[in-house]
């Protein structure tokens, strides 16, 4: 498959097949359905570079070890062992993949674990110890860093005195104003880690998987039961009320190891970074011999550009629907498409905010007051706007380059080339700074433009 980064994007491929290596690309030169078991491994394989592609930040794995009735330790908090052996060493190969393995303070002071491949040599992954208090023993088997490299992240000011001493052994402190996973995954990613694997208790899991980046799981569970009301469990307290708001996972996966199950699988989808690109069969007025992989890429995104007009903040009103069946003028797409989060729900404030959005006095405005009202009230945003955000920007796209000639001429003009939405903050309209984003405007442009190209052909055709 295609590197997921854009400036990377066929580089390897096209050095291969210089040096008479076939290479063939999975979706482009073997596009049979005997192949989509292949593709779903390919992206199983990258998954982390997709992940991290997408998302900007590192591809996070949580595992956990746990008993038929769901506890990870006895009410002592003795754990050694939950799982078999033959369990512990896919764990280690699991860790012998990871660029980090992180920990929270309980399983410190309560397993003193080392958090070593233990595989004999090859690659080690940093340990990672998260503690907002530093409340943490003087010595323990993480602080041996010629075991392996040692990071403790905390809160800034806290426990000066055990700051110094760990940084005497070796081990490397960073302090956070605020320590939360997200900003720790942004951390990361940062420093160029790709895969994390998450080891730590139910006090720690909880935050991460409630803050979206938990990935995958891998759950170890063993035929033991133990009971204990107060025996600890692998996940804490989620704020879930109703069995309608469990996390279920996807593409999921049962193993047999030894006398445990293995069971494994995805709590987001593996994201499809392949550009969205109308190919040659499918319009005839795209030119064929134009590889769509190796295309000239246009970017777009300030609406002075050149080809600014393609943004949803060109100023274009549109004729469109005002959410009770009326047809109404909206200043640009943009307003249309913010105030749409606001419709047909039963709720006085939607009224009010879709107003507020309507005539809002600039794109920008309008933009920044949708995405403000959305994250403040997402009790008055639509029940299916994330199933349907798609179908409402492809809607006034449509309509937008059906009601101006000139920008339908733009759009046609640009044939044989890939469109990017350039926005470096939005990663699912636009591609990303370093091209890590989805580009879901570019897209649904590239597809316009197809249906466009085909009937100009078939208009000519018929003439």
């Amino acid at each position: 498959m295609r590197h997921p980064l854009q400036h990377l994007r066929g580089e390897a491929i096209r050095s291969l097949r210089s040096e008479g290596v076939q290479v063939d690309v999975l979706g482009e030169d073997l596009q049979s359905k005997i192949f989509e078991g292949a593709l779903k491994s390919c992206l199983n394989v990258n998954a982390p570079l997709l992940y991290r592609s997408a998302f900007h930040v590192p591809f996070s794995v949580f595992k956990y070890a746990m008993t038929l009735d769901g506890k990870i330790a006895t009410s002592s908090g003795h754990a050694s062992w939950v799982s078999s052996k033959q369990s512990r060493v896919r764990v280690f190969e699991l860790r012998g993949r990871s660029d980090v393995v992180i920990v929270g303070g309980n399983t410190v002071r309560r397993d003193d674990p080392r958090l070593t491949a233990r595989h004999g040599g090859g690659h080690v992954p940093v340990r990672i110890v998260m503690s907002q208090t530093l409340n943490l023993p003087e010595e323990a088997n993480l602080w041996n860093t010629s075991d392996a490299y040692t990071i403790v992240a905390t809160q800034r000011g806290a426990r000066k005195d055990i700051q110094e001493k760990l940084a005497r052994k070796g081990v490397e402190v960073v302090e956070f104003d605020f320590l939360d996973p997200r900003e720790f995954m942004e951390y990361c990613y940062d420093r160029g880690y790709l895969q994390v694997l998450w080891e730590c208790g139910g006090g720690l899991s909880a935050p991460a998987i409630s803050s979206g980046i938990i990935h995958k799981i891998y759950a170890f569970v063993a035929p033991k039961i133990i009971g204990g009301v107060n025996a600890p469990s692998p996940v804490g307290e989620l704020g879930m009320v109703h069995m309608s708001q469990a996390l279920n996972l996807i593409d999921r996966e049962v193993e047999l190891i030894g006398p445990d199950l293995l069971i494994s699988g995805y709590l987001q989808p593996i994201p499809d970074l392949s550009p969205m690109i109308p190919s040659a069969d499918t319009t005839l007025a795209l030119d064929p011999t134009v590889s769509p992989y190796d295309a000239d890429i246009i970017f777009f995104y300030k609406t002075w550009d050149p080809y600014g007009a393609l943004s949803n903040f060109s100023p274009h009103p549109l004729q469109m629907p005002d959410g009770n069946g009326d047809c109404t003028t909206w200043s640009t797409l943009e307003h249309y498409y913010q105030a749409n989060k606001f419709w047909r729900v039963n709720n006085p404030l939607a009224k009010e905010f879709i107003q507020q959005i309507k005539y809002a006095k600039s794109p920008e405005e309008a933009a920044r007051l949708g995405r403000k009202l959305q994250r403040q009230h997402p009790d008055v945003v639509r029940d299916d706007w994330e199933d349907a955000k798609i179908d409402v920007m492809y809607e006034a796209l449509k309509c937008k380059f059906s009601t101006y000639p000139h920008l339908n001429a733009m759009l046609r003009s640009t044939a044989g080339s890939v469109l990017v939405e350039a926005s470096p903050h939005d990663l699912f309209w636009g591609g990303g700074r370093d091209g890590e984003g989805l580009n879901y405007l570019g897209r649904l442009l590239m597809k316009l433009r197809s249906e466009i190209l085909e009937e100009t052909a078939v208009t000519a055709g018929v003439k």
